[in-house]
C-alpha cells in the first residue's frame, strides 16, 4: 500500500481545485493493495540417496561346526569353523589349525579334539583345508618360495581367510593364534613370521622351523635331519612366542628340527636367553621333557616339549583321528594354555 498520508494530502489539493473525480481516484489507488508478485517457483529438492545399511555376515550359531569356501584374490580355500557353545555376544579368541599331509579339516579336528576344548575354554577354531589340486597329497606347500612370504601364495590365502573368520565370528583381533602339524606346522611357522600383526603366538607339532628352504630337495633334507635343511642364515625378525611338540621317535620329520626353533630365537633375540627344563610323565605313561626359553625380560618366548618314544603323531590326540598318540601329554590343551596367556596390547592395522 502507498503512503496513506501523502495520498490524502494530494486528494485534498485536488478537491480544492474542484477536481473531485481525480481526488477520488487517488484515494482509491492508495487503498487498493498492489497485486501480489508471484514468487519464483522453487525447484523440487532431489531426495537424498540413503546410504545402504552395513550388513554383517551371519554369525554361526554357538556349538555349530560349519563348512565353507572363501575366495580371495590369491585363491580359494575351503574350511571348517567351530563356534563354541555359550553366549553369542562374546568376543572370543580365534585359533587357526593347519592339518598335515593326507589329512582333512574334519579329520584334524577329530584327532586334536580342539572342538571339545573350545567349548570348555571359549575359543573359536578355524580349520583351513588344502585342496588336492594345489597338492596331490593335501600338503601345504611350505617348501616353495612362492608360498613362504607375505602377500603371496598360500600365506596370503590363509591370512585373508583368518581375517574373514575374525569378521564372521566377531572374534577378538587381539587374541588370534595359529598351530599346525607336519607340513601344517611348517606353514604355521611361516605365517607367524609373515603376519605378526595377526598372530600373537604359534604352535608347531612335528614341524620344521622357518628357514632357508627353497626346494623340495631342501625340504626333504630338513625332514631327515640332514645339513642343507632349515637352518636359516642372516638376520631374521623376532619370532612370535612359540610352543613346539616333537616325538623323539619321529621317522617322518627328524626330531632335530625342534632345535631349529631355538636357533631362530637365539639369532633374533638380543641379550641372554635363560633355559629351564623339567621332566614328567603323562597320564598315559608317556615320558616328556618340557623346556622353557626366556628372554631378558623373563618372558617365555619358546616352550619346547620332547615326547619320549612318540612318533609322527599329535600328542594326546584321539584314536579316531589320523596321526595321533593318545598316550602322550595333551598337546591341544597345552597349546591353548600357552596361547590364551598372551594377547596383543594394541591391534595394529596393516595392509592386507
Amino acid at each position: 500500500m502507498k503512503n496513506p498520508f501523502a495520498s490524502a494530502m494530494k486528494a485534498a489539493h485536488l478537491m480544492s481545485k474542484g477536481r473531485a473525480m481525480s481526488a477520488a481516484l487517488v484515494m482509491q489507488k492508495a487503498l487498493l493493495a498492489p497485486p501480489a508478485k508471484k514468487a519464483p517457483a522453487r525447484k523440487a529438492a532431489k531426495p537424498r540417496a540413503k546410504a545402504a545399511p552395513r550388513t554383517l555376515p551371519t554369525r554361526p550359531l554357538p556349538g555349530s561346526f560349519v563348512e565353507g569356501s572363501f575366495e580371495g584374490k590369491h585363491g580359494t580355500l575351503r574350511y571348517r569353523l567351530y563356534t563354541p557353545v555359550g553366549s553369542p555376544r562374546r568376543r572370543l579368541p580365534l585359533v587357526v589349525m593347519l592339518h598335515g599331509c593326507s589329512q582333512s579339516a574334519t579329520d584334524f579336528a577329530t584327532g586334536t579334539r580342539m572342538n571339545q576344548l573350545a567349548d570348555e575354554l571359549g575359543v573359536v577354531i578355524l580349520y583351513p583345508e588344502q585342496s588336492p589340486s594345489a597338492n596331490i597329497g593335501r600338503c601345504w606347500n611350505w617348501h616353495r618360495p612362492g608360498d613362504q612370504a607375505r602377500g603371496r601364495g598360500e600365506p596370503a590365502m590363509i591370512a585373508a581367510l583368518t581375517r574373514h573368520a575374525i569378521a564372521l565370528c566377531r572374534a577378538d583381533p587381539a587374541r588370534v593364534y595359529i598351530a599346525g602339524i607336519s607340513a601344517g606346522g611348517a606353514t604355521a611357522a611361516i605365517m607367524g613370521q609373515a603376519y605378526p600383526e595377526i598372530f600373537v603366538a604359534v604352535g608347531i607339532h612335528s614341524g620344521v622351523a622357518f628357514g632357508d628352504i627353497r626346494t623340495l630337495g631342501g625340504a626333504l633334507a630338513a625332514m631327515r635331519g640332514r645339513p642343507g635343511g632349515a637352518a636359516a642364515t642372516g638376520r631374521t625378525p623376532r619370532p612370535r612366542p612359540t610352543i613346539v611338540f616333537h616325538g623323539d621317535g619321529d621317522k617322518v620329520v627328524h626330531p632335530s628340527n625342534a632345535e631349529g626353533f631355538r636357533s631362530l630365537l637365539e639369532r633374533a633375540t638380543p641379550g641372554p636367553i635363560t633355559v629351564q627344563s623339567r621332566e614328567g610323565i603323562s597320564a598315559g605313561g608317556r615320558a616328556f621333557t618340557r623346556t622353557e626359553h626366556r628372554n631378558g625380560q623373563g618372558l617365555v618366548m619358546l616352550e619346547n616339549w620332547t615326547i619320549h618314544g612318540s612318533g609322527h603323531a599329535w600328542s594326546g590326540g584321539a584314536r579316531a583321528g589320523s596321526y595321533t598318540d593318545p598316550a602322550g601329554p595333551d598337546a591341544s590343551r597345552e597349546m591353548l594354555r600357552f596361547f590364551l596367556a598372551r594377547r596383543r596390547k594394541t591391534v595394529a592395522r596393516a595392509p592386507a
